[in-house]
């Protein structure tokens, strides 16, 4: 298989799937190296090609959905409050897209999540667990924000409320 068939298979799988899609796992698929597919997706992405990599794959973002709202909130905690945090905002039936953090040297960095419900946030915080990675908020002294997606701006709002009455929102 040549290179542009290999990228157009990858695609085809991400876009199949609900869920995220390993480069391993295409890797085993198309008969590659996972180094291959790391460059594939990179090449992709060049293309103009909207593909996101979380801790459990690749895949293509569903957030521009109709009749959904997708707000930014900056929340400040510690580590030991993350699952917290994270469970407040999917039990309330948004989804977590992404982590954000302003880095003194490297400017903004984003972490994609993809957070939907709480076997996601198990199998995040496990990675975290079980390595010596620290979350991207530890940079920052605990300040850092979620960009999720939610029905509407009024279920934004009451996400932003329930944050906010557990003191998880950033006040300066």
């Amino acid at each position: 298989m040549d290179a542009a068939l290999r990228r157009d298979k990858i695609l085809e799988i991400i876009n199949q799937g609900d869920v995220p899609v390993s480069a391993s796992s295409l890797a085993k698929r198309l008969n590659v190296s996972r180094q291959v597919i790391v460059g594939d997706i990179a090449l992709l992405r060049a293309q103009g090609h909207e593909i996101i990599a979380t801790a459990r794959g690749y895949m293509i973002p569903e957030f521009r959905e109709l009749n959904q709202y997708i707000g930014k909130i900056a929340c400040s905690h510690s580590p030991e409050n993350t699952k917290d945090e994270l469970c407040l905002i999917v039990n309330m039936g948004a989804v977590i897209i992404n982590v954000i953090v302003e880095h003194e040297l490297y400017g903004e960095i984003t972490g994609q999540l993809n957070l939907r419900n709480q076997d996601d946030i198990d199998i995040f915080l496990r990675r975290v667990n079980s390595s010596e990675i620290k979350l991207l908020s530890e940079l920052t002294m605990g300040v850092h924000l979620h960009t999720i997606a939610c029905r509407d701006k009024t279920h934004f709002e009451q996400v932003y409320q329930t944050l906010d009455k557990a003191g998880y929102l950033y006040k300066n």
